[in-house]
């Protein structure tokens, strides 16, 4: 149902003209690359072909101002997998937007989300605790509204996927197990 090759297509469709920038098909890790003297446009490069992984390294897109799409990677701060408690939280406090919007894209698209702390091998967070932030911020996106590019690509997918719109808080619905840790409780 959902073929990496769709979206490709969509986003293309709507940004490769308009703002010169391009879903690939990465083997590897994912980045960001704007445009220079061997690429005509910028590349938003996602993991392995994986739809999950392109939905949100769009989402990072997304969220990028015109200036930081002009810098490798946006730009941004990033500490690779092993990040210890202190940078896990930083790690955490930037993410929430990004998989806000993932959470949004993965609705219009009719797609599994699930939240990312995408440290395996280091300090582990209350990966619920982020869930509820990442979930406040959906909520209140869909009350103060998406920025143009966006809006622009939710409607094309749920267009396209023939999901309910517009979107509405009942479809973002998540549950805390009840076998989460007194550590995490406490957290959230």
């Amino acid at each position: 149902m959902h073929q990496i090759t769709d979206l490709i297509r969509i986003f293309n469709g709507l940004f490769l003209t308009e703002l010169n920038t391009e879903l690939v098909a990465g083997d590897d890790e994912p980045i960001y690359l704007p445009a220079d003297a061997e690429h005509r446009h910028h590349r938003i490069v996602f993991a392995h072909g994986f739809y999950a992984s392109a939905l949100h390294e769009i989402a990072h897109w997304l969220v990028a101002g015109a200036k930081r799409r002009d810098q490798e990677d946006y730009g941004y701060w990033y500490c690779p997998d092993g990040r210890d408690k202190a940078q896990q939280l930083a790690f955490e406090q930037v993410e929430v937007k990004p998989q806000a919007i993932e959470w949004a894209l993965s609705v219009a698209a009719g797609f599994n989300f699930n939240v990312s702390v995408d440290n395996l091998n280091g300090a582990q967070t209350c990966r619920f605790s982020f869930q509820q932030r990442v979930h406040q911020q959906v909520l209140q996106l869909l009350q103060s509204g998406f920025n143009r590019r966006t809006q622009m690509l939710l409607n094309a997918l749920s267009e396209f996927y023939q999901t309910p719109w517009p979107l509405q808080p009942s479809q973002f619905v998540w549950q805390i197990p009840a076998d989460i840790t007194l550590e995490c409780e406490d957290a959230i």
